[in-house]
C-alpha cells in the first residue's frame, strides 16, 4: 500500500507540475488561468524550500517590463501558509512575485494548492530543473536537503525529478568541494566536467584556480588532477636526497605546463634525460602538437 501511494504522489506530482504552470501550450495554460484567484501581493511569501538562492537582476528587469506592460500571464504556484494564516507560500513563480513588487502590481494571480513540507519542496526543484534554473550546486543541495529532512534515497530523488541516479549522485558529490570552489563553479568560472575532475583531487582550490588561470579544457583538467596525484605520490615516495630542491621545482614547473607527468634525471656534466609519462593516445597527441609547433 506504502509503494501505491508513494507511486500516485511522483505521479501526481510530475503531471500535476506541467499542468499547473501550463508548461504544456495553450490548453493547459487556459485551464490554469481558469483556476486562479487575484490575492494582495503583500499575502504572498517566499518558499522557505526554494532551492535557488541566486536571482539574476538583468531576468528580472526584463521580466518587470513584461509584466507592466502585459501583466501576469502565468499564475504563481502557492500553498497556504502552515505558520502565517491568511499568507501564501510560494512553490513556483518567486521571479515572478519579485518582478511584480518592482512593477508595483497591487494584485497578483494564483493557483492555491494543498502541498506538505516535502512535495512543496519537490515542486520547488521540479520547476526550477525543467526551466533550468538552478545552478550545479543550487540543484546538489536540494538534492541533500532531500535526503537529510525527508530522508529521500538517491534512486528516489532519481525518479521523482526525472534524472538518473547516478546524476544525482554526481552532483551530491559537488558538495564535498571547498566553499570557494562551489563559488567558482556558481558563477560559471568552471563548468561542471572541471568540478567532477576535482572533487577527488587533494587540493580542489588550488586545482581550480589552475584550471582558470590557464583556461584549461576539461580534459586538460583532468589530465592535470591526475598528474598533481602522481606527483606527490612520488614525492611521498622520494627522500631528500634523491633530487635537490632546484630539480624538484623545475620537475613541477614542467609537470604543470604540460599536465603530465615529467621527471627530471640530471647528472651533472654528463647530461640527463627528461621523460614525459602519457596514458593515452590523446595525451601522447598533445605532446606532439606542443613540440611540432614550438
Amino acid at each position: 500500500m506504502g509503494d501505491i501511494m508513494a507511486e500516485e504522489t511522483k505521479s501526481r506530482l510530475g503531471r500535476g507540475l506541467s499542468a499547473l504552470l501550463g508548461d504544456d501550450g495553450a490548453q493547459q495554460a487556459a485551464e490554469t488561468a481558469r483556476h486562479a484567484v487575484e490575492v494582495p501581493i503583500e499575502s504572498l511569501m517566499p518558499n522557505p524550500y526554494q532551492p535557488r538562492r541566486h536571482f539574476d537582476e538583468d531576468a528580472i528587469a526584463e521580466l518587470v517590463e513584461s509584466i507592466r506592460s502585459r501583466g501576469v500571464l502565468q499564475p504563481l504556484l502557492v500553498r497556504r501558509s502552515p505558520t502565517h494564516p491568511g499568507r501564501y507560500e510560494i512553490i513556483a513563480g518567486e521571479r515572478r512575485w519579485r518582478a511584480s513588487q518592482r512593477a508595483r502590481l497591487h494584485q497578483v494571480p494564483i493557483v492555491v494548492r494543498d502541498f506538505t513540507d516535502k512535495e512543496a519542496l519537490e515542486v520547488a526543484i521540479i520547476e526550477n530543473i525543467q526551466r533550468q534554473d538552478l545552478t550545479p550546486i543550487e540543484e546538489a543541495r536540494a538534492y541533500q536537503r532531500l535526503v537529510d529532512e525527508f530522508q529521500h534515497t538517491q534512486e528516489a530523488l532519481g525518479e521523482v525529478v526525472g534524472k538518473s541516479r547516478s546524476h544525482v549522485a554526481n552532483l551530491m558529490r559537488l558538495l564535498q568541494l571547498p566553499p570557494a570552489v562551489q563559488k567558482m563553479l556558481g558563477s560559471g568560472e568552471i563548468s561542471m566536467g572541471h568540478a567532477r575532475a576535482l572533487v577527488t583531487s587533494a587540493d580542489p582550490e588550488t586545482l581550480a584556480r589552475e584550471i582558470v588561470r590557464r583556461h584549461l579544457t576539461v580534459r586538460q583538467a583532468e589530465n592535470f588532477a591526475a598528474g598533481a596525484g602522481r606527483r606527490r605520490a612520488a614525492a611521498a615516495k622520494s627522500t631528500a636526497g634523491q633530487k635537490d630542491a632546484d630539480t624538484l621545482a623545475l620537475e613541477q614547473d614542467l609537470s604543470e605546463a604540460l599536465g603530465l607527468t615529467v621527471a627530471l634525471d640530471h647528472k651533472g656534466e654528463e647530461g640527463g634525460a627528461v621523460t614525459i609519462r602519457y596514458k593515452t593516445l590523446d595525451q601522447l597527441d598533445e605532446i606532439c602538437r606542443r613540440l611540432c609547433n614550438s
